[in-house]
Order: C-alpha cells, then sequence, then structure tokens
C-alpha cells in the first residue's frame, strides 16, 4: 500500500511532455520532482529507506550520466557511502574502463574509472528512467568488468512498454522503480 502511495504522489510532478525530442514520443520530465524540496525528500527517502536495509545496501552508489548523478550523489550521501559517475565517453580525467552499447540509431559509450570500485563491492546502480535499459546494461557490464556485483537497477520512471526493465532482468539485473508508465 505504502508504495501504491508513493507511486501516486510521486506521479502527479513528473511532467509529461508531447512530441519531445521527436513527433510522437511522450517525453517523461522528472525536473519537477526535483523543485519541491518536500518532494524531492519523499522521491530520496523511498531509495534510501530500501536500500538500508542490511540485505540490500551497497557499498557503492554509481549513477549513470547525467541525472543518475543527482539522485545517486543523494542517496550514496544519505547511506554514508561513496558515489562513482559513469560518464558519457571521453568526460573522465583518469584510466577509464568502457562499454559501448547499441542506441536505435547508431552506439554510444560510456566509461568509469578503473579504480571506481573495488572487486566484491556491492553496487547500487542509479538513473532516472528506464527506457530500452541499453544504458542501465551497458553500466552493469562496466562495474561487474572492475569485479563488482551489481545489487540492484534503481529508477524513478519506467517506460515498460520499450522493453528496456524486461532485457535488464533477462540479463540478470533486478530492478527497483517508483513509478510505472505502462500504457499510458
Amino acid at each position: 500500500m505504502l508504495h501504491t502511495t508513493i507511486n501516486d504522489y510521486l506521479r502527479q510532478y513528473i511532467r509529461t511532455v508531447p512530441d519531445w525530442p521527436a513527433p510522437g514520443v511522450q517525453f517523461r520530465d522528472i525536473t519537477p520532482l526535483l523543485q519541491d524540496p518536500k518532494v524531492f525528500r519523499v522521491l530520496i527517502d523511498a531509495f534510501v529507506h530500501r536500500y538500508m536495509d542490511p540485505a540490500l545496501r551497497p557499498d557503492v552508489v554509481a549513477g549513470l550520466d547525467a541525472r543518475g548523478f543527482i539522485l545517486g550523489a543523494v542517496v550514496a550521501y544519505e547511506l554514508n557511502v561513496g558515489f562513482v559517475p559513469i560518464r558519457k565517453k571521453g568526460k573522465l580525467p583518469f584510466t577509464t574502463v568502457e562499454e559501448t552499447y547499441e542506441l536505435e540509431y547508431g552506439s554510444a559509450t560510456v566509461e568509469l574509472h578503473a579504480d571506481a570500485v573495488k572487486p566484491g563491492d556491492r553496487v547500487l546502480l542509479i538513473d532516472d528512467l528506464i527506457a530500452t535499459g541499453g544504458t542501465m546494461m551497458a553500466g552493469k557490464k562496466l562495474l561487474e568488468k572492475l569485479g563488482a556485483e551489481v545489487i540492484e537497477g534503481a529508477a524513478i520512471v519506467d517506460l515498460p512498454e520499450l522493453g528496456g526493465s524486461d532485457r535488464l532482468r533477462a540479463g540478470g539485473l533486478p530492478l527497483y522503480t517508483l513509478v510505472d508508465f505502462a500504457g499510458h
């Protein structure tokens, strides 16, 4: 019941922008969730309370470029664990590992500092939204290249019709999302 209440509460602060960035796309804009301090706190607390559970508690939070940085850094701070950014290629100054993944048209590459996590670290991977799942799966593979265990992928929004959440679960990544926009 509580999850449904949080889901409904947060849903009303997610703005739908029609036909952006292309005609026919219903863009789910999470920025209104961040603008109101009470709403932002409810959002962050929903993640923090889940990951305070010893069975799910991470050693590190990894955030995906760029909105995953906003969420991940605050969640890591509240859990008193470290935060590592997974960036678009060419943005990190030190030695990196990289993972390329397919987009609808072309591909993209994300990077992580080679010393960002240690073998055996339990990592929470976080982003704002799951669409096709490509970025989150690339993040999972990067962390695993360094020997970390990705305990869960977390996001505010799931767009299940795009198939990403199913692909991620099929790829061995448990997921936790707060708002589902199936059929909306």
